[in-house]
């Protein structure tokens, strides 16, 4: 990334730069005579662009152009537009490995589970198997905090809608995903509670993970207790005596599982904190830990770069059934599959998801992609997973935390305050955001642009990284965010 302050070269190919504050039409900057106001993220033209053309950013295409753009013209929804197709057949085309940080000795301070798998929290969960016990499991939550204070981390109730009137498939993700999620090392002791009659059976549920700790874990069903709160506040009690043994330990980068994502992005997000996840992601690949990306539909345009880094042609074939999968989905539905930016990414920059697909993949740094999990599944092999889940926040974030992710780190250009089971760090992508909500923002990496060396800033955010895991609070946690979202796909009864 190169340029001159007021404006930002990504890559020596591309046809656009970033405009790194609000610009003037008649400005002089970068060589080139503005011809429009240029709002600070969004894009100015360096070179002239026949209509038609493709237009390139991060050295790749990000759509063509639907105009002639001349040198200085502002780009933007009104002279360039999306050339996704809503299938491709693609072709390996495997890249030699980067390579990546060397183990450096860092360590955490976490929880070794009996499972082999490593937590950075100590808490209680309450999953339930159907929505309509979902206030009785956070009557049960409440009460436990009170009660056993001090004693755990916490005491949770993850709540949702669905489990009843759901078929099939639909049916087998929500139950994939509560057993997931039962089985999270960040969890030292889970209460699933039922109701009794709904499709999501409890025995059917702990019948299809036997892979669970059942020392850590209680179950009943609401309908076959004489009184469902006190049976939960007794199982919440044998649960805190079990988990209050726990104690930290120190414990390598490896055994870290670090989910990525973004949410509210802006033109700065590719710039700023994306590469910086992206250097995050490369360290805990590097000592042989595990980065989990998703968003599926956020890699639209950009899948081809990850398929270069394939562990293998099996993997490749994954990620290109995992991308056609989802664009048959939106097709299905009438819907096209370049139906992002969001209205706050547009107006933030972004102009279209190609654009959008090439800033997040950043996330994942340069490391192999040795394994494609599908929605519900759970991360097991080092180096970068990659995860089908839609790209809405609170639904990829709890796909993210069920996959293994222990911590998330999420970056924004225009804030949000959600939280998620997993403790949850917000990187800003631009200084204002984080002098603005300082009680949302973990990290500032607009710093970047102000002149922090990216190897600099990237060390300060693996330190945070390493404090989070080993027990410091995010600001998600100070606030008590903490929620999870299911996909659902199916017809409902």
């Amino acid at each position: 990334m190169s340029g001159p302050a007021a404006l930002l070269t990504i890559d020596p190919r591309d046809d656009v730069a970033v405009a790194v504050r609000s610009l003037r039409a008649g400005d002089t900057v970068g060589g080139v005579r503005l011809t429009a106001h240029v709002p600070a993220g969004h894009k100015v033209a360096l070179r002239a662009i026949p209509a038609g053309a493709e237009v390139r950013k991060y050295g790749w295409p990000i759509g063509r152009a639907t105009a002639p753009i001349a040198p200085g013209d502002h780009v933007h929804v009104h002279n360039l537009a999306t050339a996704l197709l809503a299938h491709e057949d693609y072709v390996w085309r495997p890249a030699p490995p980067e390579p990546l940080p060397a183990p450096d000795g860092a360590t955490f301070q976490g929880y070794r589970r009996k499972t082999g798998r490593v937590g950075t929290r100590n808490e209680i969960w309450i999953l339930c198997t159907v929505g309509c016990v979902a206030r009785t499991a956070q009557r049960i939550a409440a009460e436990a905090s009170r009660r056993f204070a001090g004693r755990v981390d916490g005491v949770f109730a993850l709540t949702h809608p669905f489990g009843c009137s759901q078929l099939g498939g639909d049916l087998d993700a929500t139950r994939a995903m509560i057993a997931a999620l039962a089985g999270h090392p960040n969890a030292g002791g889970v209460l699933i509670l039922g109701l009794g009659c709904e499709s999501n059976q409890l025995s059917t549920l702990l019948e299809s993970a036997p892979d669970l700790d059942r020392e850590r874990l209680r179950a009943f069903t609401a309908q076959s207790a004489e009184d469902e709160l006190e049976a939960g506040l007794a199982a919440v009690e044998e649960l805190v005596k079990i988990a209050e043994r726990g104690r930290r330990e120190p414990c390598p980068v490896s055994d870290l599982v670090i989910g990525v994502k973004c949410g509210g992005s802006d033109g700065f997000s590719g710039l700023t904190a994306n590469p910086l996840v992206g250097r995050i992601a490369d360290k805990v690949c590097g000592a042989g830990g595990t980065v989990v990306l998703t968003e599926i539909p956020e890699i639209f345009g950009a899948e081809h770069l990850l398929m270069a880094r394939a562990r293998d042609e099996a993997v490749f074939q994954g990620v290109a059934d995992v991308v056609n999968d989802f664009k048959a989905y939106f097709t299905a539905h009438g819907e096209p599959v370049s139906e992002n930016p969001s209205p706050g990414n547009i107006e933030g920059g972004i102009t279209t998801l190609e654009e959008k697909s090439l800033g997040a993949v950043q996330k994942a740094g340069r490391g192999p992609v040795t394994e494609v999990i599908r929605y519900g599944g759970r991360a097991h092999a080092p180096g970068v997973a990659l995860l089908e889940a839609p790209g809405n926040d609170a639904v990829s974030s709890t796909a993210l935390t069920a996959a293994g992710a222990t911590v998330i780190l999420f970056t924004t250009g225009r804030g949000t305050p959600l939280g998620f089971p997993a403790p949850t760090l917000k990187i800003a992508t631009n200084s204002s955001l984080a002098q603005r909500k300082p009680h949302w923002i973990d990290f500032d990496a607009g710093r970047v642009l102000s002149g922090e060396a990216p190897e600099a800033a990237a060390d300060r955010l693996m330190d945070l990284v390493l404090a989070a895991a080993s027990g410091q609070a995010t600001r998600a946690e100070e606030n008590g965010e903490r929620e999870i979202a299911l996909w659902k796909r199916g017809v409902t009864l």
